[in-house]
């Protein structure tokens, strides 16, 4: 099972678009999750990048109702968004791609 949940979220990265994944974000995200570090809603999406996996990111996209204790928080306020499979894929590889440096890589 862990090596096809590999297989998939290998997959996921090599057929990812960067620049769909930012119009997605503009449509769908940046409403409430900015890239800026001002604030806003939701969590800043260069602090998501920074302390998230990209395997998370689509996770928690996918199903943020039942993710959002592991992840830390104590109640959620980011709604389900209906968005198709090679949408989450190319957001979260836009949301992945906005911090090249990562808190797990430190160690």
């Amino acid at each position: 099972m862990k090596l096809l949940i590999t297989f998939f979220i290998s997959a996921l990265t090599l057929s990812a678009d960067i620049e769909n994944g930012k119009n997605v974000y503009l449509q769908n995200c940046a409403n409430c999750h900015g890239i800026d570090m001002k604030g806003g809603l939701g969590k800043d999406f260069n602090l998501v990048s920074y302390n998230r996996k990209k395997a998370d990111i689509i996770r928690y996209i996918s199903a943020p109702s039942s993710m959002f204790k592991e992840f830390g928080y104590t109640s959620n306020a980011m709604p389900t968004i209906p968005l198709k499979g090679k949408q989450i894929e190319d957001v979260s590889e836009y949301i992945d791609s906005l911090q090249p440096f990562k808190s797990w890589m430190k160690k």
